[in-house]
């Protein structure tokens, strides 16, 4: 039987028993989660070429405004929010962070500039932050591991439904618009991609006191585990996590955590290396922007790193000097640069190259997205679970094939000139593209403690949502402006763009190849690497 606690952590014994039936129930639910979290984010990129006439932006800044300002804060962010996570009341965690970001996606539809859409687009980046580490920490502890990568993978799931949803919705929405409004000027003055961010956002805050219903799982309860204690003062202890991530405030908390002048004066140099590298960039691709956001995000990176070295010794050791987990994220970081370059970018690729509605094209990435998910999702993480049985390194070994098979699925969408082959193609790409998420997630989490696991996730997400969502689609849109200047057209400048995205796979290869080699060594060291930490395990 699986055993939950509802305000304070109780050990598994001692925990009101709930039906076997009750960890799919909450696995669903938190995929609803998951889907609403792309679905807003991802309506974006359907949306994106009425923004662009309207608000008058280049291809550079909707890559901006669909990565880095959406990408810098859910990264930052996600860490306090996962450390608040591994000790507070999870459902709680991801109700509230709904809500947020719930809210400002329908406030995205007030947007007159590029600039206030940022804003709000920042916003949705703080509250998407809180949901994912958090549901990761409580399906570890709802299933055990024989089903542990099944159950990440259904979760993620929803990541792919809510992206293809949103795509169809704002298709839908747009072209409605303009039918039913000539000029493409509604009520209140919105016009169609408005009106779009206004219908997907308000239907978060009724899922969100869904969320808060949940019953939460004993920490631990899966491998026997202590649970750990819930924090009391909650609201006490995000503004000190949030202090490690924020700066100047960053100074104050190493201070408190016994930061030598030393380690002071390296924090600085970090700042200043990242402020010369940031000046470097704009001089030499332009973008204010993108390479201050981004210098912040790493510069507030470093500092919580660092943080974490003197405040918790052992989680620090676990997350940062672990080979396995370490090549895997870095695997899994080059591979999203593909990933979220294609996510944002398929979608107005296919507008310029192809004569076809919002509509019709929001509605075939919707079939593509939920193809991929009910097969790619599902498939990838019953194979992983049983190549994990297998050999240690069989989840890594997964992430590696269905990495390299992005590559002919990407070439066909790119170089096709027949419609109905590009929408193969995509339906490939999103078959490969899901059957991924479910592995990565479960080998990170298998190689801490249970009460590391939602900092675990927060990391691996936050290398990824840098790398992928912060680069990739800012990078294509950088190079398909340039090439536009230089005389190509709109849609064989994306073409090209996208064409040189598929290059960092070869460093995922590369780092997985490394991975499958470490991660049996890593996993079967956990409790000693642990305790040569300082852990009481």
């Amino acid at each position: 039987m699986y055993a939950g606690a509802a305000v304070s952590e109780a050990k598994p014994s001692e925990a009101p028993e709930i039906s076997a039936r009750y960890p799919w129930y909450a696995l669903g639910v938190l995929a609803l989660v998951y889907m609403m979290n792309f679905l807003d984010r991802q309506i974006l990129s359907i949306l994106a070429e009425a923004i662009k006439e309207d608000l008058e932006v280049s291809d550079a800044q909707l890559g901006f405004l669909y990565g880095t300002a959406f990408a810098v804060f859910y990264a930052v962010f996600g860490i306090p929010l996962a450390r608040l996570s591994d000790s507070w009341i999870r459902k709680k965690v991801i109700a509230m962070g709904l809500a947020l970001w719930s809210v400002m996606t329908a406030l995205s539809g007030t947007a007159r500039s590029a600039l206030t859409l940022g804003a709000y687009r920042i916003g949705v980046g703080v509250g998407e932050s809180s949901a994912t580490p958090a549901a990761y920490a409580m399906l570890t502890d709802y299933f055990p591991p024989r089903l542990r990568a099944t159950a990440l993978s259904l979760y993620a799931g929803g990541l792919y439904v809510g992206q293809g949803l949103g795509l169809f919705l704002g298709g839908f929405v747009l072209d409605r618009w303009d039918q039913v409004f000539p000029g493409g000027i509604g009520w209140w003055g919105l016009r169609g991609w408005q009106a779009a961010f206004f219908l997907v956002g308000l239907p978060g805050l009724a899922l969100a006191c869904w969320v808060w219903t949940l019953r939460e799982p004993v920490r631990g309860s899966q491998e026997g585990l202590p649970p750990g204690e819930i924090e009391e003062r909650p609201g006490r202890m995000l503004l000190e996590e949030l202090g490690t991530v924020i700066p100047p405030f960053t100074f104050r908390s190493l201070r408190r955590a016994g930061a030598s002048s030393r380690q002071i004066g390296a924090n600085l140099l970090g700042a200043l290396l990242l402020a010369l590298a940031a000046t470097g960039m704009l001089a030499w691709v332009g973008a204010p922007e993108q390479w201050v956001a981004l210098a912040i995000g790493l510069y507030a990176t470093f500092s919580w790193a660092q943080g974490l070295s003197l405040r918790d010794p052992p989680t620090f050791a676990m997350l940062f000097k672990c080979a396995a987990l370490r090549h895997t994220v870095l695997g899994v970081s080059a591979a999203s640069f593909v990933t979220y370059a294609f996510m944002f970018w398929t979608a107005p690729f296919l507008l310029r190259t192809h004569e076809v509605s919002t509509t019709e094209v929001g509605f075939s990435l919707l079939v593509a997205n939920v193809v991929g998910a009910a097969l790619g999702v599902t498939g990838g993480g019953m194979i992983s679970d049983r190549l994990k049985q297998r050999f240690p390194g069989g989840r890594a070994a997964l992430i590696l094939v269905v990495m390299v098979l992005h590559i002919p699925a990407a070439l066909l969408l790119l170089t096709t000139s027949s419609l109905h082959v590009a929408y193969a193609a995509v339906v490939a790409f999103y078959l490969v593209n899901t059957a991924w998420v479910g592995s990565a997630t479960a080998i990170v989490t298998e190689l801490v403690l249970p009460r590391m696991r939602a900092i675990a996730s927060a990391v691996l997400l936050l290398m990824y949502t840098f790398v992928g969502l912060a680069l990739g689609p800012f990078a294509v849109g950088r190079v398909s402006d340039l090439l536009v200047a230089s005389g190509s057209s709109d849609g064989d400048s994306l073409r090209f763009a996208l064409l040189l995205a598929v290059l960092p796979l070869v460093l995922c290869v590369i780092f997985l190849a490394m991975a499958i080699r470490s991660i049996p060594a890593a996993e079967a060291s956990v409790a000693d690497r642990a305790r040569a930490a300082g852990e009481r395990v």
